[in-house]
């Protein structure tokens, strides 16, 4: 089922003691145009560990020390598995382990699979989804696990209770009436200001396509679409959160695509303030006596 890459410097072996998971999914079979995403989540890892910059978040978190990061490895395609139970196996065993599951793709498609393991943890969540597009087809391609029909599929199951999209810039006639009929929150990039806040009241999965990134930031994309986010958007949307943060996962980077690798140096810096987000929640639910898994 997977074949590992050498772990990162950062990498912990001891996975009770740890408290983020690391699991990277060479999975792109389910992308419509381009593939190539599935070589992305070595890269990452690369990236984050890349000299040139250092561990510690703008939070003020060292990201260096033992025992944060536990890396589970890559899962790679294998014809005789279904993807779906694959993917869903991988952060279940993630969360019995009491880690908050951080996902590298790999297609956007993963995101559904994930949700499912999530639902059973969280009886209550709500979901970020950063992208350039809605993936709220009912089916593309003929494919209704589509990347872009994720979010049809997680609306449909249930999978959370909201489910706010920011960056879009694609929404067509179908994917309008598909967001009504799922009450999925969109704001529109037409209706960005970098004053937006979103009162999430449950714990909160983040999904970020990097696609929802301007070209100018992350070129090394499949479907660039100009008008998008910047870095500091994201990073300014990710450290405004107020509830817990318990898992997130980054996708659609497309290493073909990339310029001078300035979209794994962008993935490896969401990875950063994403993992430091995640933990100042777990801390502070634990000062507070919180249980962040109830998600009462």
């Amino acid at each position: 089922m997977s074949g590992e890459n050498p772990r990162s410097h950062f990498s912990s072996s001891n996975i009770d003691l740890c408290k983020i998971g690391i699991v990277g999914f060479g999975c792109d079979v389910n992308s419509s145009f381009l593939r190539n995403t599935a070589e992305a989540p070595p890269l990452i890892r690369n990236a984050f560990s890349c000299p040139s910059s250092n561990l510690w978040s703008e939070s003020g978190l060292d990201l260096g020390k033992e025992d944060i990061f536990f890396d589970a490895g890559d899962v790679w395609p294998n014809l005789n598995e279904d993807w779906m139970d694959v993917i869903e196996a991988s952060i279940s065993n993630l969360l019995a382990h009491a880690l908050y599951p951080l996902s590298l793709g790999g297609d956007h498609s993963i995101t559904y699979f994930i949700a499912r393991a999530l639902r059973r943890r969280y009886p209550k969540l709500s979901m970020l989804y950063i992208d350039a597009h809605p993936d709220l087809y009912d089916q593309f391609d003929c494919n209704k696990y589509s990347h872009a029909s994720s979010c049809a599929r997680i609306m449909e199951d249930r999978l959370v209770d909201r489910m706010v999209q920011v960056g879009i810039r694609t929404l067509n006639g179908h994917q309008r009436e598909q967001a009504a009929r799922l009450k999925v929150e969109i704001c529109e990039m037409k209706d960005w200001h970098d004053q937006i806040e979103f009162n999430l009241e449950t714990p909160i999965y983040i999904s970020v396509d990097l696609d929802g990134l301007d070209p100018a930031f992350a070129p090394g994309v499949s479907h660039p679409e100009p008008g998008g986010l910047s870095t500091r958007d994201v990073i300014d949307l990710i450290h405004g959160l107020k509830q817990p943060v318990i898992g997130a996962d980054i996708v659609e980077f497309n290493p073909g695509k990339d310029v001078h690798n300035l979209t794994a140096m962008v993935c490896a810096k969401l990875l950063k303030e994403i993992s430091s987000k995640i933990l100042e929640s777990a801390l502070s639910c634990e000062i507070k006596g919180q249980i962040v898994d109830s998600a009462a």
